[in-house]
């Protein structure tokens, strides 16, 4: 058993970096505030895209890696809440985007009917966020891991129990490190019964405040959303309700009349690069930074995870 380990968080950046540690040969141990059905993991819609994430290069190996992983999921994981589904990113091209979409699997050009005013079509993963963050957690605690509610206040309380600290706090990492250079992307979505809609649609201009997207998932289909940077407001405004549920609808106009379910907000972790590094402390524990993945955690979940695992392998 190589040494133990203490991860901060419990979003999909956390639980899925303490699996990779697991997977080392590590005792891990998750220290997270709030359960993490309560993070703001659990609120993403979550397809697989690379969005709103830099450093881009290192951001699409690392969604490479994890849409291999995912794709493997959908496949022999039921219990993963990982799905195949089929859609369209509406106002894309394959030459808008960087080399990474030539090694996506079956991305192509949408057809007129698929797509009125041109887009991209793919089948890609899209995950059940609650389900996959306790499939998760399970995966952790049958490699000898294991999950505890328990707020920090200062990285030395980690350091008091274990010699590798992994900050996964998302963020948190505001106050905790301090890193002011952190700072949240508001997300708001509606959550109606789905009224047919079977496949996900994406429309989301680079930087803009709003975006409009569906995603059907079991029980429910999810509407969104906004990308307002800087807002730390978790309420939900009746206002961008209703213009979310009325932009949804002028897609697929069967939106309109669905019952509402519920509404939920998301502040996405977002900094100007993603954190990952580690720093060898003075008395000789490994601290290694990973937080900052915007609006993209889902999507580069296990490419970041394992890079984080090599580098605590590499430098402790």
């Amino acid at each position: 058993m190589k040494s133990e380990a203490i991860v901060i968080g419990s979003g999909v950046i956390g639980l899925t970096t303490a699996l990779a540690l697991a997977e080392q040969g590590r005792r891990v141990r998750v220290w997270t505030r709030e359960p993490a059905g309560a993070t703001t993991s659990a609120v993403a819609g979550a397809l697989w895209w690379p969005y709103r994430i830099e450093p881009v290069a290192l951001a699409a190996d690392w969604a490479l890696e994890s849409l291999s992983t995912f794709l493997r999921l959908a496949e022999s994981a039921p219990g993963s809440g990982v799905r195949t589904v089929p859609g369209v990113h509406r106002g894309l091209s394959r030459d808008s985007l960087g080399s990474w979409a030539a090694r996506v699997p079956g991305l192509r050009e949408a057809t007129g009917r698929e797509c009125p005013g041109g887009g991209l079509w793919a089948r890609l993963p899209l995950l059940d966020m609650p389900v996959h963050l306790r499939w998760l957690a399970e995966r952790l605690a049958a490699a000898g891991g294991g999950v505890e509610l328990r707020e920090i206040h200062a990285l030395d309380e980690a350091f008091d129990e274990a010699p590798v600290v992994v900050n996964c706090s998302g963020l948190g990492a505001r106050e905790l490190v301090p890193d002011p250079g952190v700072r949240p992307v508001r997300g708001q979505l509606v959550l109606v019964e789905n009224p047919g809609v079977e496949s996900w649609y994406v429309e989301a201009a680079p930087g803009a405040r709003t975006t409009t997207y569906f995603f059907p998932q079991p029980g429910r289909l999810v509407l969104g959303g906004t990308a307002e940077e800087d807002s730390f407001s978790t309420r939900p405004d009746p206002g961008t309700a209703a213009e979310i549920v009325r932009r949804c609808a002028a897609v697929r106009p069967e939106i309109a009349g669905a019952r509402i379910l519920g509404h939920l907000v998301g502040l996405r972790p977002a900094r100007r690069s993603v954190r990952l590094e580690a720093v060898r402390r003075a008395d000789g524990g490994l601290l290694v930074h990973h937080y900052g993945h915007g609006g993209a955690g889902v999507t580069v979940a296990w490419g970041a995870a394992r890079a984080a695992a090599q580098l605590v392998s590499g430098v402790g």
